[in-house]
């Protein structure tokens, strides 16, 4: 084996690697992101000499087995639970509750006699000692340590089993076998792979809290959500009660269920009556339209609020919190085509009360019957909800889970659902009115 040190410059926004120092990087075009690292490169010439090769008619399945985290929400997004020797990533931005969670999860593990260790790079014992007590976390087989080098803490884990490993923050560690700084790509990647295969190898179930960027996504290269087996992103302002945690990678289970959090006395708690808490039955003027989404398995009742008002400049502003702004522009351009409404002098704004993101196209009905009600300045029903995909010919199509949406509507007591004209289940305590078109929207309103 011949051993030959080699220096090279490395992007720290995506990782690139070139031999020599670049203004721009040409991989995803960061200006001045590239830092001198230097790395001892082992040549090894090895061959493997067994192969093993099935076909796969002849490969057993494996049984995925999982042990619950005790937290219904993590629970629903984790797929049913913990697979052991997983690796899952968690982000979100600063102060959302990524340490309380793990920490408070960390708690109910051990009080279940599941062996945790919490790996701090960031704080104190006595720090993390102090967010236990109020969380109520002190149990026997939660171990702390505070520790960043990445070879003291393999060598714990080798001494010690562990049935979970916590790590907060990835970017805080570093390993001896690359001279780059702590939270540098080449470190980050160095790091997961080791943790990874330690997983592997042990089946310890492994949590990692990952920093974000300015641009919302994880700090370190793009592989670094290749390489673990679940990526988890925290919506939410810290400012307020409530948090999402989404999937967006699960190789164990469906990425389509959200997980909804309260902020409480005692950290972060399974957010109890959801459905109540995205919209309001008082006080609702012009520009307010209820719809019923789906995330995942989960209806959730929501409030789409507009605003139109006359515009000052030639090129009126649009606005979407919650909501994609494309598809907004098209909604008011269809209604300028089919209704000959002059939105072309009129600033439009659109919000998803609650902090929710709608990523489905089951919420343009509400979202064009707000944008009427502010034109008109005239409210809607306070005991109807709006439901269907506007397409950009002007009809109102049919959804997916109708049914389960009227259903969760009615629970809400709700009486009154305006739907695609098609085929519909009556559900006891609701009406639905069919619309084929935005035009017969417009009339019924």
């Amino acid at each position: 084996m011949a051993k030959k040190k080699k220096s090279i410059f490395e992007c720290q926004a995506c990782g690139y690697q070139s031999s020599k120092w670049l203004g721009k990087c040409p991989n995803c075009g960061s200006w001045d992101e590239f830092i001198e690292i230097r790395e001892d490169i082992s040549r090894t010439h090895t061959l493997s000499l067994k192969r093993d090769v099935k076909p796969i008619t002849k490969i057993e399945e494996e049984k995925i087995e999982r042990f619950s985290t005790f937290d219904r929400e993590l629970d629903l997004v984790l797929g049913g639970g913990v697979v052991p020797g997983s690796l899952v990533l968690i982000g979100g931005s600063p102060g959302v509750g990524k340490s309380t969670l793990l920490l408070k999860i960390a708690g109910n593990l051990a009080k279940h006699n599941k062996k945790v260790l919490y790996v701090s790079g960031e704080e104190s014992m006595g720090q993390i000692k102090i967010r236990a007590n109020r969380l109520k976390a002190n149990e026997e087989n939660l171990f702390l340590m505070t520790e960043i080098k990445l070879q003291t803490i393999l060598e714990e884990l080798k001494e010690n089993s562990y049935d979970v490993l916590i790590i907060d923050s990835i970017q805080t560690l570093y390993s001896e076998n690359l001279t780059s700084a702590p939270g540098s790509v080449s470190q980050v990647r160095e790091i997961t792979f080791e943790l990874m295969r330690w997983g592997k190898e042990s089946k310890t179930a492994i949590f990692i809290i990952g920093h974000i960027t300015k641009e919302g996504s994880i700090a370190g290269p793009r592989i670094l959500e290749h390489m673990v087996d679940t990526v988890l992103y925290f919506e939410g302002d810290s400012s307020r009660e409530l948090r999402m945690l989404r999937g967006f990678k699960n190789r164990f289970g469906s990425t389509s269920e959200i997980g909804i959090f309260e902020m409480t006395r005692e950290g972060l708690v399974s957010a109890k009556d959801v459905s109540k808490k995205f919209f309001n039955r008082k006080n609702r003027g012009a520009g307010s339209a209820i719809t019923v989404t789906m995330e995942g398995s989960r209806p959730l009742v929501l409030e789409v609020q507009a605003l139109v008002s006359e515009s000052g400049y030639p090129s009126p502003k649009r606005s979407a919190t919650g909501y994609e702004l494309n598809r907004l522009t098209m909604l008011l351009a269809l209604l300028e085509k089919k209704l000959d409404l002059p939105f072309n002098q009129y600033d439009v704004f659109v919000n998803i009360s609650g902090g929710i993101k709608i990523t489905e196209p089951a919420a343009d009905l509400a979202v064009i019957a707000a944008i009427l009600s502010s034109f008109r300045n005239r409210p809607l029903s306070t005991d109807t909800v709006f439901i269907g995909e506007v397409s950009l010919i002007g009809d109102i199509r049919e959804v997916f889970s109708l049914d389960q949406r009227l259903k969760e509507a009615a629970a809400q007591n709700f009486h009154k659902a305006v739907v695609p004209k098609a085929p519909i289940s009556e559900i006891k305590g609701i009406k639905c009115y069919g619309v084929e078109e935005v035009s017969k929207l417009l009339e019924w309103m």
